[in-house]
């Protein structure tokens, strides 16, 4: 696949309206970049995003690797977590009609169910591979304890989580794991929901902008989190590259398992991005970002998703 993929929840939710015209355009311009791991979620629009990439994609299929992810489950009741057993191949099959295509090369369990033994969850995935529905197999958010009881039950291709200069808690445990046990890493939000772009909008963010209610984004802690992101604007001045592509830069630099997955609805940006893929920053690089903007000093945690979660209706 590609060394950088494309996110594409932002088509759908999380930062203000979008354009379905201008999104169609900007996954054919993936196309035409070579940018070809596509991440999706039934939750995402609660259903418009995959129905939107089935759109993108129709009569390109081969082009793409497709990935998709269930358990989170959107719904005038809120938002729920869902992964029992029973319900994993329904919500594949609805993924896969809205999609328009007959598999999908990587599925994702999006959150783990708290109710549920993830030995079962898998269990169930791993069906669909034998199938014929599902080519591999993903784990979001784990825990090493529960990515070791995911990989026990069947292959794991790939674990996804939130992954930048900007959050770097799960160097700690989680990469160490994934890779002790054979699992590629793909990170979500590789530019920090925007922020290492260096180009967050001005004033207050808009309706349906998540980043309104993240402690990061907010008061001082966002005042502290912006100048480190000057301090790493003028490395990437020095270098004659943008901010962003610098943390994509760096973020690649981490190994060759590595494959972030920025999203963006903009064709610009996502020219942007890519190009990240053909930086290559030497020791000395990565010793002088670590100087300017190290770990400790990025500032505020990130909003809890069990905060937005509602109770599991029965079934």
């Amino acid at each position: 696949m590609s060394a950088l993929g494309l996110g594409c929840m932002g088509f759908s939710q999380a930062y203000g309206p979008a354009d379905d015209e201008e999104s169609v355009a900007t996954l054919h311009a993936a196309l035409e970049l070579g940018v070809t791991l596509w991440d999706t979620a039934m939750s995402y629009g609660s259903g418009h995003n995959e129905q939107l990439i089935g759109r993108a994609i129709r009569g390109r299929r081969e082009e793409v690797v497709l990935a998709s992810k269930f358990g989170i489950v959107r719904g005038e009741d809120g938002v729920r977590l869902d992964a029992r057993p029973e319900h994993v191949r329904g919500y594949c099959e609805a993924s896969l009609r809205r999609l328009g295509v007959a598999h999908l090369d990587l599925y994702y369990l999006h959150r783990v169910d708290p109710q549920v033994p993830i030995e079962e969850t898998v269990g169930a995935m791993a069906e669909l591979v034998a199938g014929g529905t599902v080519r591999h197999l993903g784990v979001s958010e784990v825990t090493v304890e529960q990515l070791e009881r995911a990989v026990a039950t069947h292959p794991i291709s790939a674990l996804q989580c939130e992954w930048s200069l900007f959050w770097r808690e799960v160097e700690d445990e989680v990469v160490p794991a994934a890779r002790r046990l054979g699992v590629g890493l793909v990170p979500y939000s590789p530019l920090g929901r925007g922020m290492l772009t260096g180009a967050l909008p001005s004033g207050e963010f808009g309706d349906g902008d998540f980043r309104g209610s993240d402690p990061r984004f907010q008061g001082e802690q966002l005042a502290r989190n912006l100048a480190l992101v000057d301090a790493v604007g003028r490395l990437a001045t020095q270098r004659g590259i943008t901010p962003g592509q610098l943390a994509l830069a760096w973020l690649l630099a981490q190994g060759p398992d590595v494959v972030p997955i920025p999203g963006t609805r903009r064709r610009e940006r996502l020219v942007e991005n890519a190009a990240a893929a053909e930086i290559e920053l030497s020791p000395a690089d990565l010793q002088q970002l670590e100087e300017v903007a190290p770990r400790v000093e990025w500032s505020g945690d990130r909003q809890s998703f069990a905060a937005h979660l509602t109770a599991r209706t029965p079934a």
